[in-house]
C-alpha cells in the first residue's frame, strides 16, 4: 500500500520567554497527537522545530533585561527545548535560527530570489525613533489596530483581534523604546511584490490547483484559515518588506550593505528548511527528501501566523523553485484561562515549565484536557475546575475504573491468565463490531486534523468497555455461570489490549503502562481492532491506579496562585477602565502658576484659586484646604486641566482643575515641573 510522506511543522517559538498552556493546546500538542499517529501508520515522516531567535522580539527583551540577545535566546531556548522534551514533545529535531547552518540557509535562499528578480528594492519613509537614533522595526511599533480599536496592537499583527498589520497600519503610533511619536525617514529595503501573485494563490487556496495540477484538498483546510487568506487576497495583496533596519538576525547577503537583517518572517520559516538540514546531516539522509517531491508539508500553527504561513511563505517556496508547498496548515484559535486571555506582561498563564516541575507525574493527564479543548475552530478556555472535572470522570472513573477492574478480576479469577472465550452473545458481538470500528473512525478524524473528536473517540473504545463490564457484571455471574465470566473477562483483556494501541497517540506514558500492565506491546495502528490480540493463557500483571483524581485543595492552590501571581495586591486604587488614545489627546493639560489663593465661605475644604494659564488667568475650586494653607500654594507651579466644563461650586464657576497626586493615607501633593517651566506649557 502507497503510503503519503509528511514534513511536519510546528510553529517556532520566539525565545523570548517560556511556553504557557494557550502556546501548547494550540500548536505543539496536537502536532506530536498527527505525528505519533502518522507513525505507526507507516508514514515517512519528519517532524521538525526549533526557537525563533530573531527579530524585534527578541532585541526587545534584551533591552527590558539589560543583556544581550545571545544571553536571551540562549536561556530561552534551553528552558523550551527542556519542556518539550519533559512534556514528551517528539519532534525529529527542535533547532535554533541562530545556528551557522541557518544563517546560511537563509541567505542562501535570500541570494536565489534576489538574482531571479523576485524581490524590488525601494525607497520609503519608514517610523524612526529620534531619541534612540534608530529605525522602527514592526515590534518596536504600537498603536491603535485600525480593524479592532485595540490599543495595544503591534505594527505587525494585532493580538486582540489577530489581524496581520503593517506598521503605516497603525493609528497613532509610538516607539516602544522612546513611548513617543515617531518621525518618517527615508531608508531602502527589498520587498516582497505579493500582488503579483494573487492569481495562482487564489486557485491554490480556493481550489487546490497549482498550474492545473491538483496539490491539496481544499475542503480539507479550515473555514478560519481560507477566510482569512481570501480576505487579504481579495482586498489586494501589497508589497511586504524582506528587511529591517537592525543588527540582530540574519545579515542581509549584498556586498556594501551593512546594518540590515532579513524580516522575521522571511526568517523563521526558512528554519524549518534548515532544521531539516541539520537533522539530515545528524542522521544521514538527505533534506531535499524532505522539502521536494510527492511529499505533504503540513504546518501546525496559532491563527495569529496564518497569513505568514499561507501566502508569504507559499509565495517564497514557489519563488524558489522546485520545493513542495504546504498540503494543509491547521490553524488553531486561541485558548484562555480562567475568563481572561493570556497575558505573559500581567503574568496570566500556567508556565508549561512550571506545571512539569509541579505534577511530573501528571503529564498525560494535562494532555488529555488540553486536547479535549482544544480551540480547534473557535477559541476555547482552561479552567482548574474543569482539569479536575476531566481528570476525575473521565479518565478515572472511565478509563482507570475499566482497565483496573478487567486485570483485578483476571488475577482473582484466573491467577492473571487470559481466559478461554466461550460461546458469544448478540451483546458481545455487538461490543466487538465497536471495538472493530473505532479505530477506523479514529483514523479518519486524525486525517481530516479533527484531533479534538478523534481522542473522545478513542476515550469511546474506554466506554465500551466499562459499560460492557456494568452490564455483564461479572463479579455477580461468576458465581452461577462461570463458563459465561471467562467470555466476558477475555472480551474485557482484547479491549484493554486495544486501548493500549489507540491511546498511544494521545497519551502515550498511559499507552505504556497498558502495555506493561498486558505484558503486550503493538505500535502498528492497523492491529487496533483486533479482538483476538492476547491468546488465551497469556499472562497479564497486577495493575496499578492509572489516575490519581484530583483533590479540591489542587484547584484552590493554583487559582490562588493564578491570582498573586498576576500582581502583588496594591495598596492604590485599581486601575480605572481603558481608554483610547484618540479620547486622551482630546485632554488639554499644561502647566499653570497660582498667583492668588483664599478659603471658600462655608467650606472646610475647598480653596479658590486664581491661576496663570499662559492663556489667561482663570479661577479654579480645588478641594485642598484640609492640606494647604492659601500662603502656602501662592507662587506654587501646578498642572491643570484646562478643557473640562466649567461648573459652579458652592456658588463659584470653577473653570477647570488642578491635578494631585494622592498616597495610602490620603496626604496631597501638587503635580508639577521639575524644571522651572513657565506657565502654558503642555503637558503631553
Amino acid at each position: 500500500m502507497n503510503k503519503d510522506k509528511f514534513t511536519v511543522t510546528a510553529a517556532l517559538p520566539y525565545a523570548n520567554g517560556p511556553l504557557h498552556l494557550g502556546h501548547v493546546a494550540g500548536v505543539y500538542l496536537p502536532s506530536d497527537i498527527f505525528v505519533r499517529f502518522l507513525r505507526m501508520n507507516g508514514h515517512d515522516v519528519a517532524f521538525i522545530c526549533g526557537s525563533d531567535e530573531h527579530g524585534a522580539a527578541i532585541t526587545l527583551r534584551a533591552k527590558k533585561e539589560d543583556v544581550s540577545p545571545k544571553e536571551i535566546v540562549d536561556k530561552y531556548n534551553a528552558l523550551i527545548g527542556q519542556a518539550f522534551n519533559d512534556f514528551d514533545i517528539s519532534f525529529d529535531i527542535f533547532h535554533r535560527t541562530s545556528a551557522p547552518i541557518h544563517h546560511e540557509t537563509a541567505q542562501e535562499f535570500f541570494t536565489v530570489l534576489n538574482e531571479k528578480g523576485e524581490f524590488t528594492k525601494q525607497t520609503s519613509q519608514q517610523y524612526y525613533d529620534e531619541e534612540y537614533d534608530q529605525f522602527l522595526a514592526d515590534r518596536y511599533l504600537t498603536g491603535v489596530c485600525p480593524n479592532c480599536k485595540s490599543t495595544n496592537a503591534y505594527g505587525d499583527q494585532c493580538e486582540s483581534c489577530g489581524s496581520s498589520l503593517s506598521p503605516t497600519d497603525l493609528i497613532n503610533p509610538v516607539s516602544t523604546l522612546s513611548g513617543k511619536a515617531p518621525i518618517m525617514k527615508e531608508t531602502s529595503h527589498w520587498y516582497l511584490p505579493m500582488e503579483r501573485h494573487e492569481v495562482w494563490l487564489k486557485d491554490w487556496i480556493q481550489e487546490g490547483r497549482l498550474n492545473g495540477v491538483q496539490q491539496h484538498d481544499p475542503k480539507a483546510w479550515r473555514n478560519q484559515v481560507v477566510g482569512q487568506c481570501m480576505s487579504w487576497i481579495n482586498n489586494g495583496l501589497r508589497p511586504r518588506a524582506m528587511t529591517r533596519d537592525l543588527d540582530w538576525g540574519v545579515k542581509v547577503p549584498v556586498e556594501g550593505v551593512d546594518g540590515k537583517v532579513l524580516y522575521v518572517w522571511l526568517d523563521a520559516p526558512i528554519g524549518y528548511i534548515s532544521a531539516t538540514k541539520q537533522w539530515a546531516l545528524d542522521n544521514n539522509k538527505d533534506w531535499k527528501d524532505y522539502w521536494t517531491g510527492d511529499r505533504k508539508l503540513v504546518h501546525f500553527i496559532g491563527k495569529d501566523n496564518i497569513v505568514f504561513h499561507a501566502i508569504i511563505f507559499p509565495i517564497l517556496l514557489k519563488t524558489h523553485g522546485d520545493l513542495v508547498l504546504p498540503d494543509n496548515v491547521p490553524a488553531y484559535e486561541f485558548l484562555n484561562l480562567e475568563g481572561d486571555k493570556f497575558s505573559t506582561s500581567r503574568n496570566w498563564a500556567v508556565w508549561l515549565h512550571e506545571y512539569i516541575s509541579d505534577y511530573p507525574d501528571k503529564i498525560d493527564e494535562l494532555k488529555y484536557v488540553l486536547t479535549s479543548i482544544a480551540p480547534e475552530t473557535k477559541d476555547s478556555e482552561f479552567t482548574w475546575k474543569e482539569y479536575q472535572t476531566r481528570i476525575n470522570s473521565e479518565l478515572a472513573d472511565i478509563l482507570g475504573n475499566f482497565v483496573n477492574r478487567a486485570l483485578v478480576l483476571t488475577h482473582k479469577y484466573y491467577d492473571g491468565n487470559v481466559p478461554a472465550r466461550g460461546e458469544l452473545t448478540s451483546y458481545d458481538q455487538e461490543v466487538l463490531e465497536d471495538l472493530k470500528a473505532i479505530p477506523g473512525r479514529i483514523s479518519a478524524l486524525i486525517y481530516q486534523y479533527k484531533l479534538r473528536e478523534a481522542q473522545s473517540e478513542a476515550m469511546n473504545l474506554a466506554r465500551l468497555g466499562n459499560k460492557y463490564l456494568a452490564d455483564t457484571e461479572p463479579w455477580k455471574v461468576i458465581k452461577e455461570d462461570p463458563e459465561r465470566v471467562q467470555t466476558i473477562m477475555n472480551l474485557a483483556l482484547q479491549i484493554t489490549a486495544n486501548l493500549s494501541i489507540v491511546l498511544q497517540p494521545f497519551l502515550p506514558a498511559t499507552a505504556k503502562k497498558l502495555s506493561d500492565f498486558l505484558t503486550f506491546n503493538s505500535n502498528d495502528w492497523n492491529t487496533a481492532g483486533g479482538d483476538e490480540l492476547l491468546p488465551q493463557g497469556h499472562t497479564v500483571n497486577k495493575p496499578s491506579i492509572l489516575f490519581q483524581k484530583i483533590e479540591d485543595e489542587l484547584v484552590e492552590k493554583e487559582i490562588e496562585k493564578l491570582k498573586s501571581s498576576t500582581m502583588e495586591e496594591s495598596k492604590f486604587d485599581p486601575q480605572k477602565a481603558e481608554t483610547s488614545f484618540d479620547d486622551f489627546m482630546k485632554m488639554d493639560i499644561r502647566l499653570g502658576k497660582i498667583l492668588e489663593a483664599e478659603k471658600v465661605e462655608k467650606a472646610d475644604k475647598l480653596l479658590k484659586l486664581l491661576v496663570d494659564t499662559g492663556l489667561d488667568k482663570r479661577t479654579i475650586v480645588s478641594g485642598i484646604a484640609e492640606h494647604y494653607k492659601p500662603e502656602e500654594v501662592i507662587g506654587k507651579t501646578v498642572t491643570v486641566l484646562m478643557n473640562l466644563a466649567p461648573r459652579k461650586i458652592r456658588g463659584v464657576e470653577s473653570q477647570g482643575m488642578i491635578l494631585m497626586a494622592e498616597n495610602e493615607d490620603g496626604e496631597l501633593s501638587f503635580v508639577g515641573s521639575e524644571k522651572d517651566f513657565e506657565a502654558g506649557c503642555g503637558i503631553h
